[in-house]
């Protein structure tokens, strides 16, 4: 994999007086969990591969505020919340792609009401309106055949009924394509969701993305895709603790795009 990304910052392109056709909003997760960068940077091949015009914010992008807000400090979600509004003003961004749900959801409904208007798109939607585009071609390649289930993040799904984007991007890369018996508006969590990533877990016989991963390992899938950097967190660690690690990857959605294309 050549580790030549092109990643311009939004200072960079204004001091060439250019505005990117998207803001790439990296997220804490992207940012800096080793795991989620690899979905960053994949994301981001695609991106360059595309000749997309983006940039990120790089030093200047700071927490939303999702993590605060769902452990019940709202006073530090708006601080925080400010602080990135004044910044994308200040750079007039329009349009914000993300590949973490949190971050989108957050941004697309909870930025308005404090001044923050933006046209907000997860990575599985701008990925295949690329596609529809005719900008990005994908086939099957390594992936071809393979028996895939898509986990729907809860801020993606539930919350934000975006179902038929990730799917379709899996469609395109000819595999097979099996669904949980809980998925879409029916999906369970998996687990990290509400900040709960950041606590211990509540009394219970049983951890919640245990339950999830046994929903996915139901119906033998060589591949649970994710389009959560938590999510992909959350049912790793649950492949580990079925011992599946030999057998079954949880791969992000861009992940699979980019590997596809050999990027």
């Amino acid at each position: 994999m050549s580790e030549s990304l092109v990643v311009p910052t939004m200072a960079e392109m204004l001091a060439e007086g250019k505005q990117p056709e998207v803001l790439f909003w990296v997220g804490c997760a992207g940012s800096f969990d080793d795991r989620a960068k690899k979905i960053t940077k994949a994301f981001v091949r695609i991106l360059n591969r595309t000749n997309v015009s983006f940039a990120v914010l790089g030093t200047e992008e700071s927490c939303t505020g999702d993590p605060a807000k769902r452990a019940g400090n709202e006073f530090l979600f708006q601080m925080q919340a400010m602080m990135n509004i004044e910044v994308l003003n200040a750079y007039e961004a329009k349009k914000i792609v993300t590949a973490c749900p949190h971050c989108f959801n957050t941004l697309k409904n909870e930025y308005p009401e404090l001044g923050g208007q933006y046209d907000v798109i997860h990575h599985t939607e701008f990925l295949k309106s690329l596609i529809d585009d005719g900008r990005l071609a994908v086939e099957g390649g390594q992936f071809k055949g393979k028996k895939i289930t898509f986990h729907d993040p809860c801020y993606l799904g539930r919350a934000n009924k975006v179902y038929e984007a990730p799917r379709d991007l899996i469609q395109k890369l000819d595999v097979e394509l099996v669904e949980m018996k809980r998925s879409k508006a029916n999906g369970l969590c998996c687990g990290a969701g509400g900040a709960q990533m950041f606590k211990d877990a509540e009394p219970g016989n049983k951890e919640v993305n245990v339950l999830r991963t046994e929903d996915a390992l139901e119906v033998k899938p060589d591949i649970i895709a994710a389009g959560c950097p938590f999510c992909n967190t959350m049912l790793t660690d649950g492949i580990k603790h079925e011992h599946k690690e030999g057998e079954v990857k949880v791969m992000d959605i861009a992940e699979l795009i980019a590997n596809a294309q050999d990027l």
